[in-house]
């Protein structure tokens, strides 16, 4: 099918405003990707409006325009988690036996159309918005765009795959523990979470009321800026909403973990386009390492304190009338908030007043936090294995956030191998929000972001690179290894300066030992690319003293590649000054 290309709220908007296009176009054209698109991930819709309402609010828009009335969003069609209300549709929250059919739409949802935006469908979720991973839901798992081995993140799964796939401009989400943020992370996109009470939440299904925000998905800050400013605004009708304010933000001093602090889970592309990112963001400010365990501490009061009890508030009746509908994952969740004691949150309570008083005092010395979106990604099969632990990895970074009645805007910051997106969030005080885009823009314009990959259109098996150096490369004894498993030859390319390279003492045929030194030097390698299963069986194959490890390149990122065992050395001839074992085969 043909490659989809994301949209632009702006765009579409200024074009039907403008009278260059009409609203009706662009949803036929919308209705066309979505239909396409359709063949590949199904499961990220839950409930779509017919194409027969979709295309009358179209004219409608159309009309209005032609009235002359000034829609900031005309004819943008757009997308919806299924935790929150659009009349018309079925809510779910991804659980047929808690599904309704709400008489008015959230509130959210009758700004954005008042602002002329088109809603088309409501998608997939982690079942009642507990989750970060996209795989607790009867509908289907939502994979990542652009490898589908991997998750999509969670809760927001749907949407965010709805926004990277192209088939609409921007999505909604809700973030209470990072859900609006982990997977514009995975998925290249700007995940925009909103100061508490900016956003009305009437009509959402709440996952913890207090906190709960709703978010939106899009492909740029100004289509976020765009968004915001066509939903935020005081909602009588939601206890949780507060008046408008601006806050203003220059952010010259940006807080990050200390480097002991930094756990990516033994994901070194993560870490490498972390140390990236920060590169870029002191082209204009000053980073300051700040002590995040006050930090950590609150976020761990989410899932392992009496905010799980909030959770079972929201799903008390159906866990105890009917607990089998309900994911056993998500059950597991919420059953513990059954136990919680009264004492259990009071006392909870107080310390998160003592945190966010700790958390308050950062301002003073810093301006605006930088934090990996997250520490690392999974595959689809890894998250089914180990779905609690896992999925705490992936709320490190995010789950204080709203506890600590912080904004936050995720942005893109590098891609991985596997064509998964890393990204950073970058965080501010409550009413901070106008100002952290704008900063978010700054941060992008410097970061020199790789073009975005091509969207896994097929089911593809997942490649691997894999650095060779020795009898491997081309033209040599056991080249032959990697042709008979269809290896594609990606490039020539150095080491990082930190190895050393020995000919190993009577091997037949002659190969060499790359050990990892702190005085060494660059050698040269070659990059080859082979399917999981081929590099499962080359990799069985390979003899000791030798292994396979992880090689850094000379531009930092890091390939699988030969390594060897402290024993490969002895008696081994030092050939590190010859920069590679071609030199060496060659007489020096």
């Amino acid at each position: 099918m043909t490659e989809l290309t994301r949209q632009s709220v702006t765009a579409i908007a200024d074009a039907v405003s403008s009278g260059r296009t009409t609203a009706l176009a662009v949803t036929e054209d919308t209705l066309a990707r979505i239909e396409a698109y359709d063949a590949v991930q199904p499961q990220i819709w839950i409930g779509r409006a017919t194409r027969e309402d979709v295309l009358e609010a179209a004219r409608k828009v159309d009309a209005r325009i032609a009235a002359g009335e000034k829609l900031p969003l005309a004819g943008v069609a757009y997308a919806v988690k299924d935790n929150i209300d659009v009349a018309g549709l079925e809510t779910t929250a991804a659980c047929p036996a808690f599904a309704y059919s709400p008489e008015r739409s959230a509130g959210v949802v009758e700004r954005l159309e008042a602002a002329g935006a088109i809603c088309v469908g409501k998608t997939n979720l982690d079942q009642f918005a507990t989750g970060l991973v996209g795989v607790r839901s009867p509908y289907g798992i939502p994979r990542n765009v652009y490898n589908r081995d991997y998750v999509s993140g969670g809760s927001s799964s749907g949407s965010s795959v709805a926004v990277a796939a192209g088939l609409v401009p921007f999505a909604l989400g809700t973030d209470t523990a990072g859900s609006g943020r982990v997977p514009a992370a995975f998925q290249h996109l700007i995940g925009f979470k909103p100061t508490k009470g900016r956003w009305s939440t009437r009509g959402l299904v709440p996952a913890c009321r207090s906190i709960d925000c709703v978010t939106v998905f899009t492909d740029s800050i100004a289509d976020a800026r765009r968004v915001d400013e066509s939903i935020a605004a005081f909602d009588a009708g939601d206890p949780w909403s507060k008046p408008l304010a601006d806050v203003a933000l220059t952010p010259t001093r940006i807080g990050v973990p200390r480097p002991d602090q930094r756990v990516f889970f033994g994901d070194t592309q993560a870490e490498y386009l972390y140390d990236r990112a920060l590169a870029a963001l002191s082209q204009g400010a000053e980073i300051v390492e700040i002590d995040i365990d006050p930090l950590l501490e609150a976020a761990q009061l989410l899932y392992g304190g009496p905010w799980v009890a909030e959770r079972t508030a929201a799903v008390e009746a159906l866990l105890k009338s009917d607990p089998d509908a309900i994911d056993p994952t998500v059950r597991g969740i919420v059953e513990a908030g059954l136990d919680m004691r009264a004492v259990d949150l009071w006392n909870g309570i107080y310390r998160l007043a003592e945190l966010k008083r700790h958390a308050d005092g950062l301002w003073d010395g810093i301006d605006m936090l930088a934090f990996p979106t997250t520490g690392t990604t999974y595959r689809v099969r890894e998250l089914q294995a180990s779905p609690v632990a896992l999925n705490s990895n992936l709320g490190r970074y995010t789950n204080f956030v709203n506890l600590l009645d912080m904004a936050a805007i995720a942005v893109p910051a590098g891609m991985r191998g596997n064509g998964t997106g890393f990204g950073i969030t970058l965080i501010g005080p409550a009413d901070t929000d106008r100002a952290l885009m704008a900063a978010a823009e700054t941060y992008l314009d410097a970061a020199d972001l790789p073009s975005l990959p091509p969207l896994d259109m097929e089911d593809t098996m997942e490649r691997v690179k894999l650095a060779v150096v020795g009898a491997h490369l081309k033209d040599m004894p056991l080249h032959w290894q990697l042709t008979s498993r269809d290896a594609t030859f990606v490039g020539a390319f150095e080491t990082a300066p930190n190895y050393r390279l020995y000919a190993i003492a009577n091997s037949t045929p002659p190969k060499p030992a790359l050990v990892h030194s702190a005085d060494g030097a660059a050698i040269k390698v070659e990059v080859y690319e082979l399917d999981m299963e081929a590099f499962g069986s080359f990799t069985a194959e390979v003899p000791a003293p030798l292994a396979i490890g992880t090689v850094t390149l000379s531009d930092g990122s890091s390939v699988k590649g030969f390594v060897s065992e402290p024993r490969a050395t002895e008696g081994a001839e030092d050939i590190t000054h010859l920069g590679g074992w071609r030199a060496f085969i060659a007489g020096g």
